[in-house]
């Protein structure tokens, strides 16, 4: 069995299709074909259902697709774990974060960079459901997501900070002039909010009905900035962590109420797969991580409590 039989296998079962598989993995076709029927005939198993093209793989392929991807991350680890014993740290880092925790990035990339500079960081954007699913099937190294609120399975946690909320109008709105507002009469504002698959949506959509009331929910996006940009266009108002107010920053024509009745609060932090060996990019981001935990990482009230 060779390592690029594996991961020929890996690319067509993403890809679902020869053609784009092999492309991907800079071979041509009949190569990658040959490849998976060596691969069967040494297993002595169907891996891949065939008819005039890929129709999908046999549960022993899928099976089979499971512990490919478990080898090639053990095959990364060695490598990366060699280099460490070398004196310098190489290989790829794959993060994926829910989209309010995006400003928490490069308060992790930038100290990790400055120690391991022969690593390249990948860093996504992605709903808890993908970072649970990249976790389980070896495509991500750590997620950031929340903690306390559908926590992901079979994961070790390590906190970084208190997610709390705040309405953003427009500066121009009668409501601008206040400093809070309660959650049952933001309802009553035209919203831009986040789309319900996002984690963050849930959230606030709970708050909503702890205080009784239905938004008035006009546009939804899965960009935080675009929220604040619908903001930023005088029209529609948002609900958005407060920490966004210190990174990026509250833009121009636009004021951020704090939200109340109930003030709520979500823990959000690092998740690593619950397995060992870690592979030896994600122990070294495991440090920096622990380090910035030990203090606020946006203001003294957004700490770990």
């Amino acid at each position: 069995m060779l390592l690029k039989q594996l991961s020929y296998l890996i690319a067509l079962a993403r890809e679902r299709h020869f053609g784009r598989a092999a492309e991907a993995c800079k071979v041509s076709q009949p190569t990658l074909s040959t490849a998976i029927r060596e691969l069967e005939s040494e297993l002595g198993v169907p891996i891949v259902m065939r008819g005039r093209r890929f129709e999908r793989l046999t549960p022993e392929g899928e099976r089979v697709l499971a512990w490919a991807a478990r080898i090639l991350a053990d095959r990364d680890s060695l490598v990366q774990d060699l280099s460490d014993m070398r004196g310098s740290l190489h290989g790829h880092l794959r993060i994926s974060v829910v989209p309010t925790a995006l400003p928490v990035i490069a308060r992790l990339t930038a100290p990790f960079n400055e120690r391991h500079p022969h690593v390249t960081v990948t860093a996504t954007v992605a709903s808890s459901v993908s970072i649970q699913r990249g976790l389980d099937n070896f495509e991500l190294d750590l997620g950031v997501t929340y903690l306390d609120n559908e926590p992901i399975r079979h994961v070790r946690s390590f906190p970084l900070y208190r997610e709390r909320y705040c309405l953003l109008v427009p500066r121009r709105a009668a409501e601008a002039k206040e400093l809070r507002i309660t959650w049952h009469d933001a309802a009553k504002q035209e919203l831009c909010l986040l789309t319900p698959d996002m984690q963050n949506r849930r959230i606030v959509d709970a708050a909503f009905r702890a205080a009784g009331a239905e938004p008035n929910t006009r546009v939804e996006t899965n960009s935080i900035t675009g929220l604040i940009l619908h903001v930023q266009g005088g029209q529609l108002a948002s609900v958005v962590p407060r920490h966004f107010l210190m990174a990026p920053g509250l833009p121009e024509g636009v004021r951020a109420l704090d939200l109340v009745e109930p003030e709520l609060s979500h823990l959000v932090g690092v998740v690593v797969a619950d397995r060992e060996p870690l592979a030896p990019t994600a122990k070294a981001m495991l440090g920096i991580v622990k380090a910035l935990s030990k203090r606020d990482l946006f203001a003294p009230d957004d700490s770990v409590t």
